[in-house]
């Protein structure tokens, strides 16, 4: 299906529905003789997994992948790899309600619209559980990056309007919103609990920073890596802006204040989030995502019916009151894939 493929000489391609019998994705083009398990995938895909707080969802999912294609010897054999995770705990019922309803904030409409029919049963391909897919082939990437030295890391900056005031990197996987600062997560979580008894949800800030990638990486117009990383991360459903090192604030700059002069050291300053003209230039690549609020909220809402008679929808059932810490390893994942494509492409144009 068109629009389900990402990538050009690391390519993958993501396939299922919520509440189908199972999600997954092929990857191809990952570099044989690399050491790879099914242990390895999982504990990417166990960070994004439902259950492990009040802000996400309370849908069960083992998520436990299986690996059918493209490894022998527990080494990549070159070929196509297909990974699989099963659908266990889909609750297709909880949508009877609303199944004829076009649901504020949801592709319900927009589908319909595309294809003349639609999956309602949790949304189907639109739903995050697609996501499950990309992380398990961001699992595959990241370990191919590894080799060349290349590190990524996400994590919660914003959320429910709190801000995290300091950085510390062992922080994020210690507390259930990965967010960077201690505090500042125990704030997020009190307002996202007063957002959940409201029946209600909100949206934060992701921030992505990518360590070990050498200047020269990318291509110069429209394949530009920033803009490729851009296309990944807004094809995350709940991905609403982007922006790469000083960003949007750079409007308020003079050139002489967001130029990143340069010394015999390097770059003094990192205003172009390690990117420029398309290219990397051996900095720090740091970007920053909206994550918006989730869209299934129990609160009563305006909208109309296929019927085109005007209703109120209400979205019961197990959803993320925020999305944002089951976001960051999909993110990730997304960095990985763009990354190793474009190593891989670089390897091309030099050979």
């Amino acid at each position: 299906m068109a629009g389900s493929s990402f990538g050009t000489l690391f390519r993958i391609s993501t396939f299922g529905e919520s509440h189908g019998g199972a999600v997954g994705v092929v990857v191809d083009g990952a570099t044989p003789g690399i050491e790879l398990s099914e242990a390895e995938v999982q504990v990417q895909l166990d960070r994004r997994k439902g259950g492990q707080s009040a802000a996400s969802t309370p849908r069960a999912e083992a998520d436990k992948v299986s690996i059918l294609s493209g490894i022998f010897e527990g080494k990549t054999t070159g070929t196509p790899i297909l990974m699989l995770l099963f659908n266990k705990d889909a609750q297709s019922s909880a949508y009877d309600e609303v199944k004829d309803l076009f649901r504020p904030g949801h592709a319900d409409f927009a589908y319909l619209s595309k294809y003349g029919l639609r999956d309602w049963r949790g949304s189907g391909r639109a739903s995050g559980r697609e996501t499950a897919g990309r992380v398990a082939a961001g699992a595959v990437a990241r370990k191919l990056l590894r080799r060349r030295g290349v590190g990524v890391l996400a994590f919660t900056k914003r959320a429910a309007g709190v801000e995290c005031k300091g950085f510390d990197a062992e922080e994020i996987e210690r507390n259930p919103l990965r967010a960077c600062d201690a505090a500042a997560a125990v704030r997020m979580m009190e307002e996202i609990e007063k957002a959940k008894a409201a029946e209600d949800s909100v949206g934060g800030i992701v921030e992505c920073r990518i360590s070990g990638v050498p200047a020269g990486l990318g291509e110069p117009v429209f394949d530009k890596l920033d803009a490729e990383l851009a296309k990944a991360m807004l094809s995350i459903g709940a991905v609403k802006g982007i922006e790469f090192g000083a960003g949007f604030a750079a409007a308020d700059l003079r050139g002489s204040q967001h130029n990143d002069w340069m010394n015999a050291e390097g770059y003094e300053s990192n205003n172009a989030g390690g990117i420029i003209g398309g290219i990397s230039n051996g900095a720090e690549i740091v970007f920053r995502l909206v994550v918006k609020p989730t869209s299934s909220i129990a609160s009563p809402q305006r909208t109309i019916g296929t019927d085109g008679k005007e209703r109120i929808a209400r979205t019961v059932g197990r959803h993320d009151v925020c999305i944002c810490p089951r976001v960051v390893p999909v993110v990730e994942a997304m960095a990985c894939l763009v990354l190793e494509d474009h190593f891989k492409r670089q390897a091309a144009l030099l050979d």
